[in-house]
């Protein structure tokens, strides 16, 4: 393979993995059914006037499957704590004893399941469209390399085969994030 052609194939893996680590990091902030410190890796607080992810005011833990527990750095933090979950639209109610945050993780119903399987399935097909327009981006990036006669026809047409391998490879990845979550999802 070409220097160019090594370039373009590089780029686009590079590009692709990140797709793989953003569904990743999307898929972990859907529950599952048992609490995870993850699922609140959205909420940001409003630190003196700042927003700022929960987990650099407070300790976040699974006390156990059904419990989450979030003790702030600063106790007048708990309030503020409070409304960036209930503001955050998670759909927890949380509660404090004076010195934690408390949140009971109710069990999920069937209809819930169905709900979170499907916005997982969104965001592996908002990744697979990702991967595509990487691949789309490759292809064109191959197309003008031949057209400027800098790389061969037989090379351009490698070049083309090794960037769809590359796509079928991350796509199937994002099949098996996919599946591993429709399952922990459907799981009782």
């Amino acid at each position: 393979m070409s220097e160019e052609l090594n370039f373009i194939y590089e780029e686009a893996e590079e590009h692709m993995r990140k797709s793989i680590d953003h569904l990743e990091h999307e898929l972990k902030s859907i529950r599952a059914g048992k609490a995870s410190p993850q699922m609140l890796a959205t909420v940001m607080v409003d630190y003196y006037g700042t927003p700022t992810p929960l987990s650099q005011v407070a300790n976040v833990s699974a006390r156990d499957a059904q419990t989450l527990t979030i003790q702030p750095w600063e106790k007048k933090m708990l309030s503020a704590i409070e409304r960036a979950i209930i503001n955050a639209n998670l759909g927890f109610a949380p509660s404090n004893n004076g010195e934690v945050v408390i949140i009971n993780i109710p069990p999920l119903t069937e209809e819930r399941r169905r709900e979170l399987v499907k916005q997982a399935k969104e965001e592996a097909e908002v990744a697979k469209v990702s991967i595509r327009n990487i691949r789309k981006e490759a292809n064109n990036d191959i197309k003008k390399l031949e057209k400027n006669k800098e790389i061969s026809e037989d090379e351009s047409k490698s070049g083309h085969e090794e960037i769809q391998k590359l796509t079928d490879r991350y796509i199937k990845e994002v099949e098996q994030h996919l599946a591993k979550k429709e399952k922990d999802i459907m799981t009782l």
